[in-house]
């Protein structure tokens, strides 16, 4: 049985893999399956309603979606008083997204569906002081095992989670470059390898801001309206989610809270420096030598290395010192992030990082003084968590990040018609660009044509 011709334009048989439609079905294409990849509409009476299109309208573009392979119509929804309505169902196996998280010791990968839906992830130690050649090599071996693994299913994207800001002034649509966003970055083209190898766009994304992410839509912020992530660590970083999406700012540079100066104890500088893990770490040691901690001295005898961590374990188990040094690092985490909870009024703030989900310590320090420093109306129904997702929410969120940037509109509309992302102008110049600057490189001359 043959699809319905689009509205205004004769009926002619369709390519399988490329149905023809005219580029003023575009709009309502991507109209239609953003609100069923949504689940805003889920029958078609619902997205006739929704869309304010017509039921011949809505027939013809589900059956063009139909034959992309973007959406099932096979189950049956439950009957209110009538026949039993066919449900509209996103098609989240029609691809797959490859994601990686880049720390300072680990390096996670994992694959994710088209609703961004973990469906596998892998963690091995890694030093990302390490030159950025050999870290792409092994991230190339890494998403090629995994693909195997999956069956080697069509791919959309790459979402890659990194430690710094990643600079974004909203001037292209695909990253055809590589931003310097770590030391060494900018003399390797790990974007571009990333592109040649694998043939689908890119994403790069802050840490926070993946994290962020994966804690609204797959962690405790699912449901909330608007949540603040805060990580600690070695650095100190936050992200906004609202709505549903995240907050970017300019360029980019949300949430480098720190770099606030802050002070106690008769000391001052940057929240980083006074809070951080190297900050605890540090304090934990002076314990140490000065016999303020029998643990940790113990422990310094023993010949161990004393880490946050150690500070941390130490804390937990009843160590005085330890728990005045975890206690002192969240009252100035918490002040600073009560700062920002009476200016964003959040439903639901994450304290996310080693730190944080492995000791009560610090979070409860950090909710007293964000609870004391708020205003009663934003501290009236705020929570203050840990996260529970641990590593895994920076692979969710880089996959959600890519998930929205294959299906924003502005980009849906041009790639919709032939059924991948990879069909997209932009990205096809984009490569061509990439290969052009390859050969310049490597300076190879191209025979004449025959």
């Amino acid at each position: 049985m043959s699809t319905p011709a689009l509205a205004g334009v004769a009926a002619q048989p369709r390519r399988k893999g490329r149905p023809r439609v005219s580029e003023t079905a575009s709009p309502s294409l991507v109209q239609i399956l953003n609100l069923v990849r949504s689940e805003q509409a889920t029958t078609r009476q619902e997205i006739e309603r929704q869309s304010e299109l017509g039921r011949a309208v809505v027939a013809d573009r589900l059956g063009t979606l139909a034959e992309l392979g973007l959406i099932d119509e096979s189950e049956l929804g439950a009957a209110t008083g009538g026949r039993a309505p066919r449900l509209v169902r996103f098609s989240a196996d029609r691809g797959r997204i490859l994601v990686a998280t880049l720390d300072q010791t680990a390096l996670g990968v994992g694959i994710a569906d088209l609703g961004g839906a973990l469906l596998m992830e892998h963690h091995e130690a890694s030093e990302l002081t390490q030159p950025v050649s050999a870290l792409a090599e092994r991230l190339i071996t890494l998403f090629r095992w995994i693909l195997e693994r999956q069956g080697n299913p069509p791919l959309y994207g790459i979402s890659i989670s990194v430690p710094g800001a990643v600079p974004d002034g909203g001037e292209a649509m695909f990253l055809g470059t590589t931003p310097a966003v770590l030391p060494g970055w900018d003399s390797f083209p790990l974007v571009e390898t990333l592109v040649g190898a694998f043939d689908a766009p890119v994403w790069l994304r802050s840490s926070v801001e993946t994290m962020t992410m994966g804690e609204l839509h797959a962690g405790a912020g699912s449901g909330h309206r608007t949540i603040l992530f805060v990580k600690v660590g070695k650095r100190i970083g936050a992200g906004l989610g609202s709505d549903g999406a995240l907050f970017r700012g300019a360029q980019g540079a949300v949430g480098l809270i720190g770099s606030v100066p802050v002070s106690a104890s008769g000391g001052s500088g940057t929240l980083e420096a006074m809070a951080g893990s190297d900050h605890i770490a540090q304090e934990g040691r002076n314990a140490a030598e000065r016999g303020a901690s029998s643990i940790l001295a113990e422990h310094m005898r023993r010949g161990g290395e004393i880490t946050a961590l150690e500070v941390a374990q130490a804390a937990q188990v009843g160590d005085a010192a330890a728990i005045e040094i975890l206690s002192q690092s969240g009252r100035l985490i918490g002040q600073v992030v009560a700062t920002l909870a009476n200016m964003l009024n959040p439903a639901l703030i994450v304290l996310s990082g080693s730190i944080a989900q492995t000791n009560d310590i610090l979070l409860a320090a950090a909710r007293e003084a964000i609870y004391g420093a708020c205003h009663p109306l934003v501290s009236r129904d705020l929570q203050v968590i840990r996260s529970q997702m641990g590593s895994s929410a920076g692979l969710v969120g880089a996959a959600i990040v890519a998930v929205e940037g294959v299906f924003s509109p502005a980009i849906l509309r041009d790639w919709i018609m032939a059924g991948s992302p990879q069909a997209h102008p932009l990205f096809q110049r984009m490569k061509d660009e990439i290969a052009r600057k390859r050969l310049a490189e490597e300076h190879i001359v191209r025979p004449p044509d025959v």
